[in-house]
C-alpha cells in the first residue's frame, strides 16, 4: 500500500512565520525598552550628582574631594580623622598627595547628598571599593580635567559616564540633553575606563561630522558631562 506523504499547509506555514514575526517583534520592542530606562536612569543619575555637588559647593563654600581634611573632619558626621580631604585649591583634580576624584563621593555621601557611604581611611580611598557605577557596571569619575573630546588640553570640571556604554546610548541621551555632537557642547565623548579597556574615540563617533556613531554597534564608548 503506498505511503501517503504529509507536510505543511501554506496556512500553517504562515501561521508559523506570523509566530516568528511576533516573538521577534517582542524582543526588539523589549530591548528598546531596556535601552530607554538606561538612558533615563543616566540622565537621572547626571543631573542628581550634579545636584548634589553644587549644594555641597553652596553649603561649604568648597568643592567636595577638595574639601581640606580638617573641614571634613570637623564638619561632615562619620569622616574618621583629619586626613580625607584634598588640597583645598578649589578644583577637584588628582594629586600624589590625595585622590581629589575618589573622596569627591565620600564627601558627598557623608554630607548626606547621595545615597550610599562611601569611605576612606586616609587621602587615597580604595578605587577598588564600591564607587558609583552607571547601569553597565563601569565606575564614574568627578574631574577637574580635559580628558574629553574637544577640550584643546584646556581642562575643565567634569562627570564622566564611565565606560561599557552603546554608542547609541550615548547618541540618545546628547540628543535628549545637548546638541547631539560628540566633540562638541556639554556633553562629549570621553576615553576614560570606568573599568576595562578603554574606549577609542574613532570606532564610538565620525570625527568629520562629530556625530555618535548610533548605528556602528559600538557598545564600549564614555562620555563627560561639562560643569
Amino acid at each position: 500500500m503506498p505511503r501517503v506523504l504529509t507536510g505543511f499547509t501554506l496556512i500553517e506555514l504562515a501561521i508559523v512565520l506570523v509566530v516568528i514575526g511576533l516573538l521577534l517583534g517582542g524582543v526588539l520592542k523589549g530591548q528598546e525598552l531596556i535601552d530607554s530606562a538606561r538612558v533615563r536612569n543616566l540622565i537621572s543619575q547626571m543631573e542628581s550628582i550634579k545636584a548634589a555637588y553644587i549644594a555641597f559647593q553652596d553649603k561649604y563654600q568648597a568643592a567636595p574631594g577638595d574639601y581640606p581634611g580638617p573641614l571634613a573632619y570637623a564638619n561632615l558626621a562619620g569622616i574618621p580623622n583629619p586626613q580625607v580631604g584634598g588640597n583645598g585649591d578649589g578644583v577637584v583634580q588628582d594629586t600624589p598627595q590625595a585622590r581629589e576624584g575618589l573622596l569627591a563621593w565620600v564627601h558627598l555621601s557623608h554630607a548626606n547628598l547621595i545615597t550610599g557611604q562611601y569611605r576612606a581611611s586616609d587621602s587615597h580611598p580604595d578605587p577598588a571599593g564600591d564607587w558609583p557605577r552607571n547601569p553597565y557596571g563601569a565606575r564614574l569619575q568627578l574631574q577637574h580635567d580635559a580628558e574629553f573630546a574637544g577640550s584643546g588640553g584646556m581642562p575643565r570640571l567634569n562627570l564622566k559616564t564611565g565606560n561599557q556604554i552603546p554608542a547609541k546610548i550615548l547618541a540618545e541621551i546628547d540628543r535628549k540633553i545637548d546638541d547631539g555632537r560628540a566633540d562638541g557642547g556639554n556633553f562629549r565623548f570621553s576615553p576614560y575606563s570606568g573599568g576595562g579597556p578603554s574606549p577609542v574615540a574613532a570606532r564610538c563617533y565620525d570625527s568629520r561630522t562629530g556625530l555618535w556613531n548610533a548605528a556602528g554597534g559600538e557598545s564600549n564608548c564614555g562620555a563627560a558631562a561639562l560643569f
